[in-house]
């Protein structure tokens, strides 16, 4: 049964500790038009947690609030991991002052090490903290729910027209601006988690050996696992350093203690009955896909396919894409290769994470192959079976081992090795933003190979004037006026919209 510390319930809704914390400094702007002030937020955030209600023994916080702040959260999640994840430490972490730094670099450490896309995990989580089991669910699928939508539209028009001019210029706007988030993120995180010599050296080491060297990511955080844990053992500060000990900087003081976070005792029942619903919930559209077209059908073979690749993708979306492209289009020839390509830019255009361009694989695929179904039903269905294998399997590895995770919280061998791993997360999204504001700058790339240098720079001629203006107006806004996310996201996606009208080049 799910249980908090002593067995005491939430203090969420009507805890007068809560309500009537002093006011306490912000650092970033608030989540909503017009909430700029440090003071307003703090009452926000205070009057979302005194809502009346009883709610679930689980809900830390009142599950409408935790709903409303998911889906505005999932209308920002453009970027890449590293935006993602930005967002998600400024509406939880900064604004709203649900969760520490702490237990935010604790739970997206663990989930750096898993495949699949660890922003949306990283969602998942911190919502089973807030929430329990339908928290995790409510997050999970709304993280993903807007981009969905927009790419299930946007692979709509691309078959049916072929132009998605307008909508790609939208996007270009908002991709300028979360440059600008991103490095706000990686400043904040760093401030908060580099906070001795060791872990800066752990960061920038992390930094060039994916950027300077395509060391593969794996290795990367179990190096830096390891010299965490090495590390510690001759400085046992490092581990209060690197935010894994209460003596660490917690960034905004959290309204909700940790100890009143949801958690649930790790048993083998409970990790045999989420394990069988889980597998079975994951593959149960398979198999009745395939009872329904037959196990060579195009569906029954994308739902087995994007299934296995949703279990090796580890270090982001980047590292299976090259794969599934090439089995994409070679292997199985659902879509050219120019189908590919435009695929993956809107993807990087619309919210959630890149992997979701497996759900563009499956609509071309499925409306060239329909079989039973008309192609219009054909690439939804498809659609929508290649988004549920790819991302069901998050679910699963959160709910699972989030319990194991949470209870070795104060285990000193694991704080020290999760010590590294976040110094070299700050490394891992300082070299997705710079790989995100390349390739949203400038049009071309090239790659260079030099012994073990392995680097990719832009190719100066090929700089695209109106996302470098847009970026720049962004911030200046971010970090010049404060503005809140959603107030800086709208004003560079009308910017962005304004210049495709225009006819300037916007891609």
């Amino acid at each position: 049964m799910p249980h908090h510390a002593e067995n005491r319930p939430a203090r969420n809704r009507t805890d007068p500790d809560l309500r009537n914390s002093p006011d306490l400094r912000d650092s970033g702007a608030g989540p909503a038009p017009g909430a700029d002030d440090p003071a307003t937020r703090a009452d926000d955030a205070r009057a979302e947690l005194a809502q009346p209600g009883a709610g679930r023994v689980e809900d830390v916080v009142p599950f409408g609030a935790a709903l409303r702040a998911w889906f505005a959260i999932s209308l920002q999640t453009f970027g890449g991991p590293a935006g993602q994840i930005a967002v998600m430490q400024r509406a939880l972490v900064d604004d709203r002052r649900w969760i520490g730094q702490r237990r935010f670099l604790h739970a997206l450490n663990y989930c750096m090490l898993l495949p699949g896309p660890e922003a949306h995990q990283l969602a998942i989580y911190v919502g089973w903290l807030l929430n329990g089991l339908r928290g995790g669910l409510a997050a999970g699928i709304l993280f993903v729910l807007p981009g969905m939508v927009a790419l299930l539209a946007l692979s709509a028009i691309y078959v049916g027209f072929g132009d998605t001019t307008a909508v790609a210029a939208l996007f270009t706007g908002l991709g300028a601006a979360v440059i600008a988030i991103v490095v706000q993120a990686v400043v904040r995180v760093g401030r908060r988690a580099l906070t001795h010599p060791v872990l800066v050296g752990l960061a920038v080491a992390a930094f060039v050996a994916l950027a300077a060297f395509g060391v593969p990511f794996p290795i990367v955080i179990g190096a830096a696992a390891l010299l965490g844990w090495l590390a510690a053992r001759r400085i046992p500060a490092l581990a209060r350093a690197g935010g894994h000990a209460p003596a660490a900087d917690d960034g905004p003081a959290p309204l909700i203690p940790d100890d009143h976070l949801h958690t649930e005792a790790p048993s083998r029942r409970r990790t045999v009955t989420i394990l069988a619903v889980g597998l079975l919930v994951w593959t149960a559209p398979v198999a009745l896909i395939a009872l329904i077209t037959g196990v060579s059908s195009v569906y029954t073979t994308q739902g087995v396919f994007f299934s296995g690749a949703a279990l090796v993708t580890f270090g982001g979306a980047y590292a299976v894409l090259a794969y599934v492209a090439q089995q994409a289009v070679t292997n199985f020839g659902w879509l050219t290769a120019t189908d590919m390509t435009r695929g993956l830019a809107l993807a990087e255009s619309t919210p959630g994470p890149l992997i979701m361009v497996v759900q563009f694989v499956a609509f071309l695929g499925a409306y060239a192959n329909p079989g039973p179904f008309d192609p219009w039903t054909a690439g939804i269905v498809a659609s929508l079976l290649v988004t549920w294998v790819t991302f069901v399997p998050s679910f699963l590895f959160i709910f699972l081992g989030a319990p194991y995770i949470e209870a070795l919280r104060s285990n000193r061998t694991l704080a020290a090795a999760l010590t590294g791993i976040t110094a070299a997360v700050v490394g891992v999204i300082a070299n997705l933003a710079l790989y995100f504001a390349v390739t949203t700058l400038f049009a071309a790339t090239r790659h260079i190979t030099t012994g073990p240098l392995s680097l990719t720079i832009p190719e100066l001629t090929s700089l695209r004037p109106v996302p470098l203006l847009i970026a720049a107006v962004a911030a200046l806004l971010v970090f010049a006026t404060r503005w809140s996310v959603l107030r800086v996201l709208g004003v560079c996606a009308t910017l962005g919209l304004a210049a495709g009208l225009l006819g300037l080049p916007v891609a």
